[in-house]
């Protein structure tokens, strides 16, 4: 009987310590990739943009895409929470910030400037 309590014991920490991994993930590879982020409400209307982000060791890089994939600027800085990454980056003469958070795997929601809403949307590549 106490080997089997043992064995059961062993099962569980085993499969306490597996899951434990699987939710392992850093927030900089929760963010690696492309991004569809929709500003709303700005003076101009909503803004469309595509973040590319790359992991450089523990933080992120990256850069600001139009629509279209024409390259708007350089990420300066990324900070990263648990589930939270704020970018600084210059758009049109301004130091701009955009802070967003994990919503669930591919999506996030967050703010321009704490003033402007902001909702994204990982851009995931067709099978090929």
């Amino acid at each position: 009987m106490k080997n089997l309590s043992l064995i059961i014991g062993g099962l569980l920490i085993s499969l306490l310590s597996l899951n434990a991994n699987v939710y392992a993930q850093s927030p900089a590879d929760y963010f690696v990739g492309k991004w569809k982020v929709v500003i709303k409400g700005t003076p101009n209307g909503d803004a469309n943009m595509i973040l590319v982000l790359e992991k450089k060791e523990d933080s992120l890089t990256g850069v600001v895409q139009d629509e279209s994939g024409n390259e708007i600027t350089k990420i300066d800085k990324a900070e990263l929470g648990e589930d939270t990454a704020t970018f600084y980056f210059n758009a049109e003469g301004y130091d701009v910030t955009l802070e967003l958070t994990k919503a669930d795997e591919d999506h996030v929601t967050g703010n321009l400037l704490g003033m402007f809403e902001a909702e994204g949307e990982r851009i995931i590549a067709p099978k090929q």
